[in-house]
């Protein structure tokens, strides 16, 4: 059988939007830890994360202050649901964070652990479908500790960052570069998913690597850190993303004469 090029049936490399729901949205965010500072702001994210995925017509889910293993059975309960007539999967991150790591409200842990709760193996009714992942959180330790970011100590120097993305189908978009630390306002929350929402909400109709890249574009060229620390003060953030997605993704519905 001939193949189609892209230019004779561009839905053919397109993830299918024909089903009754978009998808869940799962938004994880830990603002109180045990042994760290609050992340005050974060509650302004997760409204604008929550308005902005249920405009797009997913079934948005807020869970508050988990412990690493409540962050796990979290993902794991998603695992286990029937995503059939779902498009997709959303994750939304908002914590502290590390070189491949993710802050519970107790300890931290690896993204890779979390993200692999949903590969095909353990998630059927999610093979073949996108699986989007979004992280507010630091990946380094450049700048000074004291200054209000979503970093956290490092727990081991020696250790071999973890691979996040398991399989296909995967896009994890990180708020920093590795190595980075992640800007957050204590009054207005993060300028990455400040930036995120505006992109979902206004441009909504492009596809999701063009809207990340436009995400990275603005917050790398347009932000800038305002801070009492010359160490600190007018630094950059440049967010990035991962992606395995083996097709074109629209967040939104299909046009049901296609």
């Amino acid at each position: 059988m001939e193949k189609k090029s892209f230019e004779e049936n561009p839905h053919l490399f397109q993830y299918s939007r024909g089903y009754k729901h978009m998808g869940t949205c799962l938004i994880i965010n830990n603002k109180t830890f045990s042994v760290m500072n609050p992340r005050d702001g974060t509650e302004r994210d997760e409204k604008l994360l929550q308005d902005t995925f249920e405009s797009l017509g997913f079934s948005v889910q807020v869970k508050n202050d988990l412990p690493v293993n409540d962050m796990l059975k979290a993902l794991q309960t998603v695992s286990e649901e029937d995503h059939g007539e779902r498009a997709c999967f959303v994750c939304v991150l908002l914590s502290h964070g590390g070189k491949g790591t993710i802050m519970g409200t107790d300890h931290p842990t690896s993204l890779q652990k979390l993200t692999s709760l949903l590969t095909a193996e353990r998630c059927p009714s999610l093979k073949g479908k996108p699986k989007l992942f979004f992280i507010q959180a630091c990946r380094g330790f450049e700048y000074d500790p004291g200054v209000e970011t979503d970093s956290v100590e490092a727990m081991d120097e020696e250790a071999v960052e973890m691979y996040e993305i398991p399989e296909k189908d995967f896009l994890c978009s990180h708020s920093t570069t590795q190595g980075y630390y992640s800007w957050r306002n204590p009054r207005t929350g993060s300028i990455y998913i400040k930036e995120l929402c505006e992109m979902l909400t206004q441009h909504r109709d492009l596809e999701i690597t063009k809207m990340l890249t436009r995400v990275n574009h603005k917050v790398a060229l347009d932000f800038e850190s305002c801070t009492y620390n010359w160490e600190s003060n007018r630094k950059k953030q440049m967010p990035c993303f991962m992606s395995t997605l083996t097709k074109e993704l629209f967040l939104t519905a299909q046009d049901p004469s296609i």
